[in-house]
């Protein structure tokens, strides 16, 4: 099953729709949940481990402060925040339980606090924390304008929002290569290892039809942040977005 999604703001979603693909990607990560972890080493060949250090060291974390990760999976964002400050607090938010499961039983003494929540409408108050990241999120969510809104209301000032994922790669001599290891390799691979054909054919599409770079910045800075960029990764197929409140 290869469950398409078209996230163009200009065009009006209907509720059943969103409803749908929030039910689809629930259902996706609980099932690939054990091997979540094992397929992102694969398929970035261990770089996701380093992108998630800078998602952390771009966060502006100190000691005491309180950083959320949103849509934390299996936490590897908050384990990464207590290795990088051993001193602060972090809050894991995921709205898949399977996800959570996994993350907790493989290190139950990290101190992190894990929590079901709703991207688009979080239980925090206003002001929460210094830092939001989040990595491989803004993909899956059914209004990124909304997420981003809920992420800038529950940041403090001078909080820091920094967001690790997937762009539309550019138009280059490569794109025939990294179109052809989306399309192909990346569910193969995921089949082999999850025995979740679909669930990879949705990842690979979701890649292809998600904003660019520049977009998801546009996005940013009309949700209220200020200090706006990007860095592309990965032949341009990923990309660290940031912003401060």
């Amino acid at each position: 099953m290869c469950f398409c999604w078209d996230p163009n703001p200009a065009i009006e979603m209907d509720n059943t729709i969103t409803e749908d693909k929030a039910r689809y990607v629930q259902g996706m990560f609980g099932r690939i949940a054990e091997r979540y972890d094992l397929m992102n080493r694969l398929m970035t060949a261990g770089q996701d481990r380093r992108w998630r250090q800078e998602v952390v060291r771009r966060s502006g974390l100190g000691e005491d402060d309180h950083i959320l990760d949103l849509g934390a999976g299996t936490g590897d964002l908050s384990r990464e925040a207590i290795r990088q400050v051993p001193g602060c607090r972090a809050t894991a938010a995921d709205f898949t339980l399977e996800m959570m499961k996994v993350g907790k039983s493989r290190t139950p003494n990290t101190g992190v606090t894990w929590t079901m929540a709703d991207a688009l409408s979080l239980p925090f108050a206003s002001g929460t924390f210094k830092s939001v990241v989040s990595g491989f999120l803004l993909r899956n969510v059914v209004d990124v304008r909304l997420a981003l809104q809920e992420q800038f209301r529950v940041l403090k000032s001078g909080g820091s929002l920094v967001a690790l994922d997937t762009t539309r790669p550019p138009d280059n001599m490569l794109r025939l290569l990294i179109d052809y290891y989306l399309r192909d390799i990346i569910p193969s691979l995921g089949r082999l290892i999850t025995g979740e054909t679909g669930a990879y054919a949705y990842l690979t599409a979701s890649t292809q039809t998600f904003l660019k770079a520049e977009q998801l910045a546009a996005y940013i800075e009309q949700a209220g942040f200020h200090d706006v960029g990007f860095r592309r990764l990965m032949f341009g197929t990923v990309a660290i977005h940031w912003g401060r409140k």
